[in-house]
């Protein structure tokens, strides 16, 4: 339909992990599933001294391809539970919207390689989407995560902000910073700060004349209304010691 931020919290909560992530020059930087491409552009933008994405999808990898210019600029096909890449090759790892997509072993995995990846003092960074408060009961959560799968035909397993916590801390790393912003992935405002006015209404004008597409939408917003209570987009930077 056009539309090219899918993050949970837009390009708002995307800036905000970008500068807790603080990429400089001298830093060797990997991004799980990179998608269209949107933060790995921002991320390039400021000029590391690598950037290595990992993209399991050939058509996503061919898009990211295109646009890396630089020597130490490149895209591989894997898997975020397994890079193939060097212990200790990186200095800041990050991935936005798609440990929220795994299940709880895979979770673990992919987080375990981002730490596996980094040097000591190197950060984590994450966007995904959270369930509030902490102490949502596991009928509920459990409940939104099938509506949300059978909404987006893709399964959905948020977590709550403490167990997010968890499986960082878990893992080994230490959180460093902490950001929430509105579930708002479909809403007006959102849409043409995210997209641009024309992008925005080039994706309103798509999904107006294709009835499937408006049906699969509209339903996915109701939903997000409907839970929004229980739905929020968070973002953490965390530090390997």
């Amino acid at each position: 339909m056009g539309k090219r931020v899918l993050r949970p919290g837009g390009r708002e909560l995307t800036r905000r992990m970008l500068e807790q992530l603080d990429i400089q020059p001298r830093d060797a930087v990997v991004e799980f599933a990179p998608g269209l491409g949107v933060t790995a552009r921002m991320t390039l933008s400021r000029n590391p001294a690598s950037y290595t994405a990992i993209e399991r999808d050939e058509a996503a990898a061919a898009q990211v391809r295109s646009y890396l210019t630089g020597p130490n600029q490149r895209c591989h096909l894997g898997n975020a539970e397994r890079t193939g890449l060097d212990d200790q090759s990186a200095t800041v790892v990050y991935g936005e919207a798609m440990l929220t997509m795994q299940g709880a072993e895979q979770k673990r995995k992919i987080v375990a390689e981002a730490f596996r990846l980094l040097k000591p003092g190197g950060r984590y960074g994450i966007h995904e989407l959270g369930f509030t408060p902490d102490d949502l009961p596991r009928d509920i959560q459990e409940d939104i995560s099938r509506e949300m799968s059978r909404n987006i035909h893709v399964g959905a397993r948020p977590l709550a902000l403490r167990e997010w916590r968890e499986l960082l801390t878990g893992a080994g790393f230490q959180i460093q910073a902490e950001a929430v912003v509105p579930m708002h992935l479909l809403e007006p405002r959102r849409l043409i700060r995210d997209e641009g006015w024309l992008s925005a209404l080039r994706f309103v004008f798509n999904v107006l004349r294709r009835p499937q597409a408006r049906k699969r939408v509209l339903s996915m917003r109701r939903m997000f209304r409907k839970h929004y209570r229980h739905l929020t987009a968070v973002s953490f930077v965390a530090v390997r010691p």
